[in-house]
């Protein structure tokens, strides 16, 4: 398990991240978001031991992370961080020397992950040869090389197709029933929806919303209805606790103030013609807009 205890650092007077505090349970991926500068790099950098911060604890299984650890730890880093000129299988001899592995065992690993990426093909092609998504391909396997404890995604689907976004989901639910603790960060919230069960959200390094997903959307009071037929915008605009009509390309979005309002909705719109009335939570997407917005 990984604890992080009211973490702060500053650089100069700036604060970039301010009493921070979470856990990530063994086989339990976790959400931390916020927006760029928000300070999750440089919380990633304090976990890995890269960064010391002004007061607070990192743990990994109660010690705290230094060399001895690190070597249990994945990291796939937003940024491009691959030397080029190597090929794939110097590239992974390398970083899985650094983890402490020998050769023979990086090499049986890599084939098995190259086969299942689909790219066993380019074992000796240099990276700068390699597509965008290939190359994130071979850095995800860098990342997980050591089969680690603890790894930390940031943004792992940039620049994938959807059927590679599907072989990295897997692969990332098999680590998770290993037991692997997972912190993943992205900017698209359907995967925080699909993958996480807690978050947390910093603004100028702070926390301003965590706990489970599912907790935090029950609290957030405003729902969708989904609304697909013959209706009147502007009369439906008028009902008490309706926010906002959107129409969609076949469909009208309509956002309310909470359940009492559903039935309002119904109610306006029962003598129309109705093939789909569907209401839903808010998404992740809405809360994060909102809540940064609020604290902003």
């Amino acid at each position: 398990m990984l604890s992080a205890k009211n973490i702060v650092k500053y650089y100069g007077k700036n604060c970039a991240v301010d009493n921070l505090s979470f856990e990530v349970k063994n086989g339990e991926i976790f959400g931390l978001l916020g927006e760029n500068g928000a300070g999750k790099t440089t919380t990633f950098r304090i976990i890995m031991g890269l960064l010391d911060s002004d007061s607070g604890s990192v743990l990994l299984d109660g010690k705290k992370i230094d060399y001895s650890l690190t070597d249990k730890i994945g990291f796939l880093t937003e940024e491009r961080s691959l030397l080029t000129k190597m090929t794939v299988k110097e590239q992974i001899i390398f970083y899985g020397s650094l983890k402490g592995m020998e050769e023979e065992e990086i090499l049986k690993k890599l084939d098995d992950l190259l086969k299942e990426f689909e790219i066993l093909e380019y074992k000796n092609r240099k990276i700068k040869e390699l597509s965008k998504g290939n190359q994130q391909k071979i850095q995800f396997i860098a990342a997980i090389i050591n089969d680690p404890k603890l790894l930390i995604l940031d943004e792992p689907f940039t620049g994938l197709d959807p059927i590679n976004v599907e072989l990295f989901k897997n692969h990332i639910r098999k680590l998770q029933k290993k037991g692997c603790s997972i912190i993943f960060s992205s900017h698209q919230m359907e995967h925080i929806e699909e993958f996480c069960e807690k978050l947390v959200i910093l603004v100028k390094g702070k926390s301003i919303l965590e706990g489970y997903i599912k907790d935090i959307k029950k609290e957030y009071r405003k729902k969708n209805i989904f609304i697909k037929g013959n209706i009147d915008i502007d009369e439906i605009k008028k009902v008490s606790g309706v926010i906002d009509v959107i129409k969609n390309i076949d469909d009208y979005t309509v956002k309310i103030e909470s359940d009492e309002v559903v039935s309002k909705v119904f109610k306006k719109i029962s003598k129309c013609n109705i093939t789909k009335f569907l209401v839903e939570e808010a998404s992740l997407n809405e809360i994060f807009i909102s809540k940064v917005g609020e604290a902003k």
